[in-house]
């Protein structure tokens, strides 16, 4: 992170072709008092935040980028910005720029951004964040990887208005809030072309400006229940999609909190309506007759009414010689200033629940952009080619009969349900050097079909390893087996799977039945590897001893829990875990393969997840608490503290740090939790104590 507080720009902010960092020094830096903006698009809204920057206290317009130079010439001889450039690229290389402003449509916020902080600039992304949350996910961490400071321009945010309608919340000056109605929206004359109305442009009124309602209305629950913000417990609406294009012409909403707190928002681009913020308390109204200060130059004064039971209406005046987009400016310097890389105004967590809501607004009204559906989603949510970072911290090992590294970490393919979640998750785990998907028939077609299709969009087939589980109870016999497979390739869109595991075992039916039919698939092409999920390591000796004698291939690898806590109840029937000594020391004899699902113990080593005396959750509670495994937990915790991580990666660790092959599951929902699970590279146990986290030895 760089600015004008410590000094001039590194050699990674400079990169621009024949402009070392060495051309700026230190004292031509501090110059400058002032931020040096750059402006990425020239749009309305761009026009309005310089404006804004004209009467900054904190920052001044240095530089525009736009895609055509004679755009970027106009806007800079209006506005008087000393460099302009005919491309975003060339702005994001001038090494004066600190700060960028990101103005673009809707669907370019996540790539200009990203790009931006990489190339280490500060970033304030015009609302809405992204296109939806898992865009906004990889924003934040750009900005964490990059050490940038990142805030979405929810302007109204920095205005007094709000600061003192947030002052009247807390004072409980109407009482106890129970309804908030709010509405942001406009009537433009229909065009398929203008960004307003395009699907490509993720056109429509809950992106372009129903974000306000539910930003306010979260802000306003939040001030209610004593939090920054509150997150709805539900979130329902109806609404009229354009029959041409699709985008939602208007939509309402209901958003329920806790305390049977509500709130109907409005929004459209196709219907005119009172654009205002009505709270309703118990002891009287506060009515914000302008509620998101929009005004794009002149003068910007809030005003407030207050309506007690009893009392006449008070009126509160808020005087502000600047606007809206002057504040934003000025907040955005004072916590760059400051060393922050959010601002209080709109931190992240709070954008990330923002653009949540309206992700469920449009889910309500069944409002999904072409861009988003499986076969068009062929970007990355940078909008560049998918590619391994470098410096990753990923591993690998070996599996027999299985031709390529296998990585230590696998990622789970059982919680992503739609493209833009799978393609988040799947991308950065990729781009942390993540090769392997565990995926199975039971999880249903949904899953498998949505990793086929990011595996084809993304031309990587080659570069993947893909395991297939089948044969789950009660299908568990060599004829469903082999018509599982068949189905689920189908499903992924490849002719065979790097692994297939079996996901059950069948007692009943002889070992070998279910070598000959695997057997069979490797034959065909359908399958390279395999192995079983949940079988007793005795079966896993009869199936490699009948395979040797008929010199077919045997199992290469095993799927079954391990994890530093000692699952003590099967999570599900049929589960099978390799905890105990007897089960460690065979795999160590054979080197097999472990694949350990629930490999972190379902959350047991989160804290606030598990404690003695939290018992919120059966499954938890039924399959992990034991006084042995509090005392792992303990242990890990204790660890975690000497490492600096948190103790779930030091119970990973563990896992990890086995005397045979291991690679553990994971599940992660989302892009900090992948983040937050890779830090289990930064620490290598040592053998005490891997010994004192399993309760073998009192002490390290």
């Amino acid at each position: 992170m760089y600015n004008r507080w410590n000094g001039p720009p590194s050699a990674k902010a400079c990169r621009v072709q024949g402009v070392p960092s060495g051309d700026i020094t230190d004292k031509e830096w501090r110059m400058s008092e002032k931020i040096q903006w750059g402006l990425l698009a020239t749009g309305a809204i761009a026009k309005a935040f310089a404006r804004g920057l004209s009467n900054s206290r904190t920052g001044e317009l240095w530089a525009v980028g736009s895609r055509t130079q004679d755009s970027a010439n106009a806007f800079g001889a209006e506005f008087g910005a000393k460099k302009r450039y005919g491309s975003y690229e060339e702005l994001l290389f001038d090494p004066r720029v600190q700060a960028v402003y990101v103005s673009t449509p809707h669907p370019y916020h996540a790539e200009w951004a990203i790009q931006a902080m990489d190339a280490g600039k500060h970033v304030l992304v015009e609302k809405p964040i992204g296109m939806h949350e898992y865009e906004a996910q990889a924003m934040i961490e750009a900005a964490l990887r990059n050490q940038c400071f990142f805030m979405e321009a929810y302007m109204y945010r920095t205005h007094p208005q709000t600061k003192r309608m947030m002052s009247l919340l807390r004072d409980k000056v109407i009482g106890e809030v129970c309804v908030i109605r709010a509405t942001f929206s406009f009537h433009a004359g229909f065009n398929a072309e203008s960004r307003i109305w395009s699907n490509a442009l993720g056109g429509g009124g809950i992106l372009d400006v129903g974000g306000y309602t539910t930003s306010i209305s979260r802000l306003i629950a939040g001030m209610a229940l004593d939090r920054p913000y509150a997150e709805p417990i539900s979130v329902t609406g109806a609404g009229h999609l354009h029959p041409e294009t699709g985008v939602d012409a208007w939509a309402l909403g209901t958003l329920r909190f806790d305390k049977g707190i509500v709130a109907s928002i409005s929004t459209g681009v196709g219907v005119s309506q009172e654009n205002n913020v009505m709270v309703y308390g118990t002891k009287g109204s506060l009515f914000l007759p302008n509620p998101y200060v929009a005004e794009r130059e002149g003068r910007s004064d809030g005003t407030l009414l207050v309506q007690t039971h009893g009392e006449p209406q008070r009126e509160i005046s808020i005087a502000s010689d600047v606007t809206s987009y002057t504040h934003e400016a000025d907040a955005v310097g004072d916590a760059i200033a400051e060393g922050k890389q959010e601002s209080s105004a709109m931190t992240w967590s709070d954008s990330l629940g923002n653009i949540r809501t309206q992700d469920a607004w449009r889910d309500a009204i069944g409002l999904v952009y072409e861009a988003e559906k499986s076969k068009h989603f062929v970007h990355t949510l940078a909008r560049r080619p998918l590619r391994v970072r470098k410096n990753i911290s990923m591993t690998y090992g070996k599996i027999r009969h299985l031709d390529r590294p296998m990585p230590s970490l696998v990622m789970g393919v059982d919680n992503q349900d739609t493209m833009r979640h799978a393609a988040a998750v799947f991308d950065e785990y990729f781009e942390r050097g993540g090769t392997a998907f565990d995926t199975a028939w039971v999880y249903g077609r949904t899953r498998s079909e949505l990793l086929g299709q990011w595996i084809v969009n993304r031309n990587i087939r080659q570069s993947v390893i893909l395991i297939s589980k089948g044969a789950h109870t009660p299908l568990c016999n060599p004829e469903d087996l082999i018509r599982q497979v068949h189905e689920q390739l189908s499903w992924f869109q490849t002719d065979y799977a790097d692994i297939y595991m079996l996901h059950r075992d069948n007692p009943e039916i002889p070992a070998g039945e279910f070598v000959d039919a695997v057997n069979q698939l490797i034959q065909e092409g359908k399958v390279k590897a395999y192995g079983g999920s949940n079988w007793s390591l005795n079966r896993v000796d009869q199936a490699n001893a009948y395979a040797e004698s008929k010199g077919l291939q045997g199992f290469s690898v095993v799927s079954n829990n391990l994890s530093l806590a000692e699952m003590i109840a099967p999570v599900w029937d049929g589960c099978e875990h390799a905890h105990d000594p007897a089960s460690l020391a065979w795999f160590e004899q054979r080197q097999m393969a472990l694949l350990p699902w629930s490999s972190q113990a379902r959350g047991f080593f989160v804290p606030d997840r598990a404690r003695p005396e939290k018992r919120d959750d059966p499954s938890m509670v039924r399959c992990w608490y034991s006084e042995a495994n509090f005392q792992r937990q303990a242990r890990a915790i204790e660890l975690a503290g000497k490492y600096g991580i948190e103790p779930i990666n030091i119970a990973l660790a563990w896992v990890l740090q086995q005397p045979f092959p291991v690679f553990p599951l994971i599940g992660p929902r989302t892009l900090a939790e992948i983040r937050s699970t890779f830090r289990v590279f930064e620490v290598k146990l040592t053998e005490q104590e891997h010994r004192y986290l399993n309760l073998e030895t009192s002490s390290i």
